[in-house]
């Protein structure tokens, strides 16, 4: 009994590819390989080909290099009557924390650094993990794909908070609030990392030949 729950276990996985097949990535249905469009929904479909992953590196590397200055710059420029005041992303989360605004700052915090930083590390570690040969972690990849796209909708908060204390608070000589210029870059950031996790076809997850072996 215990021989075959454990041959079980390590049975090879057949996916579309091996049988011959090619997936939809609109609806999911599968079609003989070299069937041009998809019956279903009439998307085309596109063989896996680990070529398109210069275009999740290309999208990622370009969401970097905005996500520098949305850091370095001000996000917010607030104007009273007392002065003039200019937050970055991290100066505005600590002086949420010094009027005891915790929950906002540690949404804020979340939102603006943990969440941009973690897609960045996600979407990297994945489009490595996938130029591996083999199949080992699979599902784990599988699991890490979709938690990227689940945290994707929130990566747009920091700058929905600007567009909002800017829309409200114009109070003339009194008070008025205006993005700053990491406003622009910080949006661009997320945008560019939204199209790298786009690109990423997770069929590429399961390319390689099974790997039977590092599942023993």
């Amino acid at each position: 009994m215990e021989r075959h729950q454990s041959a079980a276990l390590v049975a090879p996985i057949l996916t579309a590819r091996d049988a011959g097949l090619v997936g939809c990535r609109g609806c999911g249905r599968v079609w003989p390989q070299g069937t041009p469009t998809c019956g279903r929904c009439g998307a085309r479909l596109v063989p896996v080909d680990v070529r398109g992953l210069q275009a999740v590196w290309a999208w990622l590397i370009a969401g970097l290099i905005f996500y520098v200055p949305a850091n370095l710059y001000p996000m917010l420029l607030t104007k009273t009557l007392t002065g003039h005041l200019e937050n970055t992303i991290l100066g505005g989360v600590i002086e949420l924390l010094a009027h005891h605004n915790y929950g906002v700052a540690a949404i804020v915090f979340g939102a603006s650094i943990v969440i941009p930083i973690g897609k960045f590390i996600a979407i990297a570690y994945l489009a490595l993990a996938v130029g591996n040969e083999r199949r080992a972690g699979g599902h784990r990849h599988l699991r890490l794909y979709e938690v990227v796209e689940f945290i994707g909708r929130w990566s747009m908060i920091d700058v929905f908070v600007v567009a909002i204390l800017s829309a409200l608070v114009q109070l003339g000589f009194v008070a008025t609030i205006n993005p700053g210029p990491a406003a622009a870059s910080f949006a661009l950031s997320v945008a560019f990392t939204m199209l790298s996790a786009q690109s990423f076809d997770p069929r590429l997850i399961w390319r390689g030949p099974p790997d039977t072996a590092g599942n023993k």
